[in-house]
Order: structure tokens, then C-alpha cells, then sequence
């Protein structure tokens, strides 16, 4: 072989010698980056560490879960199996970053450990197929929990003392259907009526609007039994929770509806100790099925986060016409050639309900304004 030759020999051979090298340096780095052959150890480990549960955690017995009945500045009574326990929140669900003002609300079904015979530790909540929830009225950035893990709302009002308020009828409708409930409107004290009133023509436009919109609309007499069944049928089997004005009547409504007192006491379950108080919300069975909740009276109703732009999908016969207005995304306030400013001229859509809309939409731009 030539010197010549024997020189391009060796430069190969170094050179695939080298590339060996390298490609062994390759290898090696992509395998230190693949922890799949490991996998096995690293559960081991992970076991070993407690990061992960073994076997013998997993099959563990869970907690007991039982339905929140009240709440009250001694405890969180939690009913399981018609057995009363006071509980407590555990440490940890304290401090878990929430906008809500109250962890845990009436109706929520929980997983608690048992502390002694009749006391338990909160340790999770489960979670909750409807909220009703109202806006803080201290910090409106967090979402107050009235009642949860129910079916309809019973929105009650009064013609007189207090007087009817469409506006806060309309807050409840919204509330109750932004949490996936059921709106029902209940009238109480119909008995102090008059007839050819400024009370009367209202109630008469309410009736006609709400069950327009295919919502319940019952006028109720505790004295006189008017609509008692009714209402009875529409809460058989299902959860519902009284909200309203204070001095409408809800507690009275509950008291023909359960037949307890709430006034002087009454007991939720046989083991069940205490007496009511309008102050507190609590979880009441009903003798034919189903739940009722009792909730404080309020004087005003702040819709947790609602936007302007949804106000319109929660009035419906509005929002039908909108497609008709000159202008797309009309506020129907001040814009021209408004189709729903004109129907509700021609009476086509209730003054009432529309007076409603305009008013919350003011009430979120000033909410808006002032953040």
C-alpha cells in the first residue's frame, strides 16, 4: 500500500473511532433523560416515600359522608345515618385559596372523621350539583353560600309588609338559574289583597309576565289555606330553599309545610337538640319526601359575578328581540331603533320586567365604575 493510501486508512479509523465515542456520549445522555427503565424503582421509591398511596393505604375504608343540616358559631352539624355530629373544619381546607367567604353551606354532603360520639373533623367537601349564592355584601369579590345541592329555589314575597318587589324577584331568578336551580315565585299574606289597587294591577302584571315564562307563580294564604297544596305538590320529593325578605313569611310557609314551630324549636331528626333561630340557615325533612331550607331574611340581594353582557340571556322575551334592533349588542337603553324598547311600548313585553333589566344594568355598570 502507497504512504497515501495508508494515511486515508488511518484518518478513517480515527474518525469512526471518534464517532463511536461520540455516538456512545449520545446514547448515554438520552438515556439519562429517559427514566423509563427506572419506572418500576421509581414507584418503589415513591411508595417507600409515602408520595404515592401503596396497596395497603388505597384500600382504606373513606370517611363517612353526611349532609351539612346547619351551621352555627359552635360547629357544622353534619346528619349521617339520623345521627347528629358537630364538626369541625380541618386545618387544611382553611387555608385552600377560594372566593368564597364560607367553605361549606347547608345542603353539602361531606366526608368527615368521627372524633368521639358525637363529634367529627371535616375533611372534604363533595362536590356540589347547585349553589345559591349571593354577593358580599362587605367584600363584594367573594361569593357568599346561602344553600347548595338543591332543586328550586322558592323566591317568597308579600303584598303587603313588606311590599312586593319584582326587582328582587328578578335577582332571585337569576341567582337560582346561574346556579342550576329552579325558579318558584310564591305571593304570601294574599288574604290583605285589595282588589282595583296599585297592588293589585302589579300582582296582576307579575302573574302574567312570570308564567309567560313558564316559571311558577303561586299566591299563598296561610290564613285562608289558598294555594297551600299547591305548593305542597311542587315541593314533594325535591329540595328547596326558602329565600326572601325578611317578614314575608317564609318561616310561617314552613311551619304548614313541616308542621313544626320554628319559633319555639323544633327537631330535624329525633337526636336533633336546639331551637330554631331566624339568624340561622338549617336543613328540614318533609313528611310526604323531600328537603326545605330556611334561610335569614335579607334587605338586598348582590348577584355574584354577573356581567353586563349576560344580564340579556336571563331575560328572556328580551333577548328574542334583540335580533330585531338596529344595532348589534343593543343595551336597549338609549339606542335608536330599538325593538324591545318599542314592544315594550306596545305592551308586548311587561314594563315591570324591563324596568328590571334597566335597573341591573345599571347596577353592574356601577359596580364596574367603581372597581
Amino acid at each position: 500500500m502507497s504512504p497515501k493510501y495508508d494515511d486515508i486508512l488511518r484518518y478513517e479509523e480515527e474518525f469512526h473511532e471518534g464517532e463511536q465515542k461520540f455516538s456512545r456520549k449520545e446514547r448515554k445522555r438520552i438515556t439519562e433523560g429517559d427514566r423509563s427503565k427506572y419506572k418500576k424503582t421509581d414507584q418503589d421509591q415513591l411508595k417507600k416515600n409515602a408520595l404515592v398511596p401503596t396497596d395497603s393505604e388505597s384500600e382504606l375504608p373513606k370517611p363517612p359522608v353526611g349532609r351539612v343540616l346547619s351551621i352555627h358559631p359552635e360547629g357544622v352539624q353534619v346528619e349521617y345515618q339520623e345521627k347528629l355530629y358537630r364538626c369541625s373544619l380541618k386545618g387544611t381546607l382553611k387555608k385552600e385559596k377560594s372566593n368564597f367567604k364560607n367553605l361549606v353551606a347547608v345542603g353539602d354532603f361531606v366526608q368527615f372523621q368521627l372524633r368521639g360520639e358525637e363529634e367529627g373533623l371535616i375533611v372534604h367537601i363533595e362536590p356540589r350539583k347547585s349553589i345559591l349564592s349571593r354577593a358580599d355584601n362587605l367584600h363584594r369579590r367573594k361569593q357568599q353560600l346561602i344553600a347548595v345541592n338543591i332543586d328550586q329555589v322558592i323566591i317568597t314575597s308579600s303584598i303587603h309588609y313588606p311590599p312586593l318587589k319584582p326587582f328582587l324577584i328578578d335577582r332571585y331568578i337569576i341567582a337560582a338559574q346561574k346556579g342550576k336551580m329552579d325558579p318558584v315565585i310564591v305571593i304570601n299574606k294574599i288574604d290583605l289583597l285589595q282588589e282595583d289597587t296599585e297592588e293589585h294591577a302589579l300582582l296582576l302584571e307579575c302573574q302574567e309576565a312570570y308564567r309567560a315564562l313558564s316559571i311558577p307563580f303561586i299566591m299563598i294564604s296561610i290564613k285562608t289555606g289558598q294555594g297551600v297544596d299547591e305548593l305542597k305538590k311542587l315541593m314533594q320529593n325535591k329540595s328547596s330553599v326558602f329565600s326572601g325578605q325578611s317578614g314575608v313569611g317564609k318561616s310561617s310557609l314552613i311551619n304548614t309545610m313541616t308542621g313544626m314551630d320554628l319559633k319555639t324549636g323544633g327537631v330535624v331528626f329525633k337526636t336533633f337538640k336546639g331551637s330554631h333561630t331566624t339568624t340561622t340557615t338549617q336543613l328540614i325533612p318533609l313528611p310526604n319526601g323531600g328537603f326545605c331550607i330556611d334561610t335569614p331574611g335579607i334587605k338586598s340581594f348582590g348577584l355574584w359575578d354577573l356581567e353586563e353582557s349576560e344580564i340579556q340571556h336571563y331575560f328572556a322575551e328580551i333577548s328574542e328581540l334583540s335580533s330585531q334592533c338596529r344595532f348589534i349588542g343593543c343595551s336597549h337603553q338609549t339606542e335608536q331603533d330599538c325593538a324591545v324598547k318599542q314592544a315594550v311600548e306596545e305592551n308586548k313585553i311587561s314594563f315591570v320586567r324591563f324596568a328590571s333589566y334597566s335597573a341591573l344594568i345599571e347596577t353592574v355598570r356601577e359596580e364596574h365604575r367603581n372597581r
